[in-house]
């Protein structure tokens, strides 16, 4: 069964600065977890879609640098594939706004949405985060030519001989985990908020982007604890050859719209 309603949901303010900040505790982490914990159990199916089509995509993705030889790329692309995880969980986000709203909701409602996304300012979202991939990947290629030149990397063994067992490679862990932290932060700071913001409301994305940022700053020990849980479990869920995304991915992504609906004020809220 499919929902008739229509989306009545009004503007929100045009200006960053109109839009109201909430302080964010652990306390809301946790109940935001348990909401997005309720909201994948009541549609598991639908949800771990999402988190097959991550999975998938990531087995792919590896797959295919493996079969054009570029073996170096493997773990920096493992690495970085949480950056790309928030784009991949819109669908979630309104599989969550649909049913806090109590509307009845099937996958051609879903998938629709998604697709008009494309042609809203989610699409400028994408751009953003697949740019900041990009660029973590073209980094660790600069760090790999720089420090590890002399280095082997026609083999799983033999590169992972030269990052973890000699002193080049310790430099080299050393200076891309460093770069790859500040390019986490970065990206989480502008999307924690943001995607599931231009899902919900009609803003342009630099105004949702700097609504997220205003949300990390305002309540930075919260927020990192928050990138933190998110990062460790997807890395944790690659660890089981990407499967583990199929239940981790969801959870998280209905979790992330809770956490957003707790850290951003409704329209009109604060008038």
């Amino acid at each position: 069964m499919t929902s008739k309603a229509t989306d009545t949901t009004p503007p929100a303010p045009h200006s960053p600065a109109e839009i109201e900040v909430n302080t964010v505790t652990a306390a809301d982490i946790t109940a935001s977890l348990k909401a997005g914990f309720s909201d994948f159990m009541a549609r598991p199916v639908m949800s771990g879609f999402f988190g097959l089509f991550y999975a998938v995509f990531g087995i792919l993705f590896v797959w295919c640098l493996v079969w054009l030889g570029y073996i170096w790329m493997i773990i920096p692309a493992m690495v970085g594939f949480p950056l790309v995880a928030p784009f991949a969980a819109a669908g979630l986000y309104e599989m969550s706004r649909r049913r806090q709203k109590g509307e009845c909701f099937g996958w051609s409602d879903i998938l629709t949405v998604m697709a008009r996304q494309s042609k809203r300012e989610m699409g400028w979202m994408a751009f953003v985060t697949l740019f900041v991939f990009w660029v973590w990947m073209y980094q660790i290629r600069l760090w790999l030519a720089i420090i590890l030149q002399d280095a082997s990397f026609s083999s799983m063994d033999g590169f992972l001989t030269a990052v973890f067992f000699t002193p080049e490679g310790w430099t080299f862990l050393a200076i891309g985990t460093g770069a790859g932290a500040i390019l986490s932060a970065v990206l989480f700071s502008v999307t924690v908020v943001a995607m599931p913001m231009l899902l919900d409301r009609e803003v342009d994305f630099v105004t949702a982007m700097l609504t997220s940022v205003r949300v990390v700053t305002e309540n930075p020990v919260t927020m990192l604890t928050w990138a933190a849980i998110i990062s460790v479990t997807i890395l944790l869920s690659l660890a089981s050859a990407f499967f583990g995304l199929i239940f981790t991915l969801p959870i998280l992504g209905h979790t992330t719209w809770h956490l957003y609906q707790r850290a951003v004020s409704p329209v009109g809220a604060g008038s």
